[in-house]
């Protein structure tokens, strides 16, 4: 049964889900993108947004509680030093996922998590050109200005005369 169950298991043991998404935490904030599935990507983006929060104040026990997670001092060392100068202004929401389509082995539903701020190409994507490029309708010829009003002002003038 599934009753309160608080997350995805991911077919694992408790210790080889840990060691799993410890190793994806790592491959994430060194290369500030991967490609996995989908399940997986959900349970990363649960692990890793807390660390990034914790390193938004760079303590000794913050760095210690992210090392506990993370268990590399490079990556620690990374993320305190460099990519929480460019995210820490963000409120939350620090990784983005994106899905890419289905595996062709067994058709798990593959995408890329990214850190948000890293993306260069979606920073700078061009702004979409407002004018627009239509062709101009022609008039109908029932749209076409009649010449009854001007009969009608030149009866108007034989009138008044």
């Amino acid at each position: 049964m599934r009753h309160r169950k608080g997350f995805n298991h991911l077919g694992r043991t408790s210790s080889h889900r840990k060691a799993m998404l410890s190793n994806m935490a790592n491959s994430l904030l060194l290369h500030k993108r991967i490609a996995t599935t989908l399940a997986k990507a959900k349970e990363l983006r649960v692990f890793v947004e807390p660390l990034i929060t914790r390193a938004k104040e760079d303590t000794t026990h913050n760095r210690r509680e992210v090392f506990s997670d993370l268990k590399s001092k490079t990556v620690v060392t990374e993320l305190f030093r460099d990519i929480i100068v460019k995210i820490g202004d963000r409120p939350g929401g620090y990784t983005r996922i994106l899905k890419t389509g289905n595996r062709i082995g067994d058709n798990a539903e593959m995408c890329i998590i990214e850190l948000v701020d890293y993306n260069e190409n979606m920073l700078s994507t061009p702004k979409a050109d407002t004018t627009k490029k239509r062709r101009a309708r022609k008039p109908k010829k029932s749209e076409t200005p009649a010449k009854e009003p001007k009969k009608v002002e030149a009866a108007s003038e034989e009138a008044a005369s």
